[in-house]
């Protein structure tokens, strides 16, 4: 996990992120259910290291969800795959793991 993070000296993350700008545009005019992505958060790195997680706030205020950590998303093409994402959905749970897999076109 540690080099996912990818600190530096003075231990701020450096890892992609999402920008509101798009997550807006996904949820709001495109109605998505759900975003996902291969990084450990949803705020790029140089933001959760200053504990702003205001990306991931605003995905699950619109009473979505997103999905952490996937992989193998290069072996995916860049449109027309489709992303199933089954997971159990405890009562007042913050996480847990999920299997999700695409059919390719």
């Amino acid at each position: 996990m540690s080099a996912m993070q990818n600190r530096d000296a003075n231990g701020i993350a450096h890892y992609p992120g999402w920008r509101l700008d798009v997550l807006k545009y996904l949820y709001e005019v495109r109605h998505i259910t759900a975003s996902g992505h291969e990084t450990t958060d949803t705020d790029p790195g140089i933001a959760t290291s200053k504990d702003d997680y205001s990306l991931e706030t605003y995905i699950l205020k619109q009473d979505h969800y997103q999905v952490e950590l996937l992989t193998n998303l290069g072996e995916a093409p860049e449109a027309g795959a489709l992303i199933v994402v089954a997971f159990p959905k405890p009562k007042e749970g913050s996480g847990f793991p999920a299997r999700a897999f695409a059919i390719l076109p």
